[in-house]
């Protein structure tokens, strides 16, 4: 039988090679189990295979006197399940108690969105081209910024106008570009071949050093995209991907194509833009009709 840390280490090897999880994910995992681990030991519990339905109780009892949201709550208890379900596969265990444990229920917040005209002066308002075929592919693909950050020139295909993405999980996916957001890149790449720095790099959206743009210098473009735009929403780069999805849905599009081009492993996922549709179209009817 591993130890706690044996036991942790082993599940976190899974996670890389059978699940490709993020870095970020992989320490959210680490530490909920860390925290599970240092609590069966202050019960006198010393292995997971002690560990039974009554005694996760009282860790989820401990969790709540401390006044943590239900969905940490929730997200702690998913990383239990998961991981007892792989102790059960390595025969580590022979009852899983976590099976038919419940989540609590969690409320789900609906992603904030732009109007398409919001959209148009985003774009209309940046002057460089790198930061006008920065946000035209962020809205035309619904791209994720770990995505943005991470593309190659080789990867977008302009006569073709498709671009091969590599989402959560290492997932591919190809996702359509339109022809405003290739003509964008277009001639973003033209400039930036008189940059000798760019020559190097196969990054397809480069910082002024020549280097891969980062998250932070994305979230700063947005930021200020939206200062010069005069928009006084808080927005973030995420909100054009949830406007792109939003959008989609609005103008006609089926569920399950807007799943796709997200990268949405669950539908579920996808269908929280269908109540912020439904939101969008109650505040346009109230407008005309209080």
């Amino acid at each position: 039988m591993m130890d706690f840390l044996e036991s942790i280490d082993a599940f976190r090897d899974h996670l890389v090679v059978e699940r490709g999880l993020s870095e970020h994910t992989l320490s959210a995992y680490y530490q909920d189990l860390r925290q599970f681990a240092d609590f069966l030991a202050t019960v006198g519990i010393g292995d997971w295979a002690k560990a039974d339905r009554l005694s996760i109780q009282k860790f989820l009892r401990f969790l709540k006197e401390r006044r943590l949201a239900a969905s940490t709550i929730a997200r702690k208890i998913a990383t239990l399940k998961t991981f007892y379900h792989f102790l059960l596969r390595e025969r580590q265990i022979a009852v899983d108690p976590t099976l038919d444990l419940e989540r609590p229920k969690t409320t789900r917040y609906l992603p904030k969105v732009l109007s398409q005209s919001e959209v148009v002066r985003l774009i209309e308002g940046m002057e460089s081209l790198r930061g006008r075929a920065i946000l035209e592919l962020f809205y035309a693909g619904g791209l994720r910024v770990s995505e943005l950050i991470n593309l190659d020139v080789e990867d977008l295909n302009l006569k073709s106008g498709i671009l091969r993405c590599v989402g959560k999980g290492d997932k591919e996916r190809i996702v359509p570009v339109n022809s405003v957001a290739i003509e964008a890149i277009e001639k973003y790449l033209e400039e930036r071949k008189s940059k000798k720095c760019a020559i190097r790099s196969k990054a397809l959206f480069l910082n002024y050093a020549g280097g891969r743009l980062t998250r932070q210098g994305i979230w700063k473009l947005v930021k200020d995209a939206a200062v010069s735009a005069g928009i006084s929403k808080d927005i973030t780069p995420h909100t054009l991907r949830h406007s792109f999805a939003t959008h989609l849905l609005e103008n006609g599009a089926d569920l399950r194509s807007v799943q796709e081009m997200l990268g949405h492993a669950d539908i579920s996922t996808t269908q929280l833009y269908t109540h912020v549709s439904k939101r969008r179209l109650r505040e346009v009817y109230e407008k005309v009709f209080d």
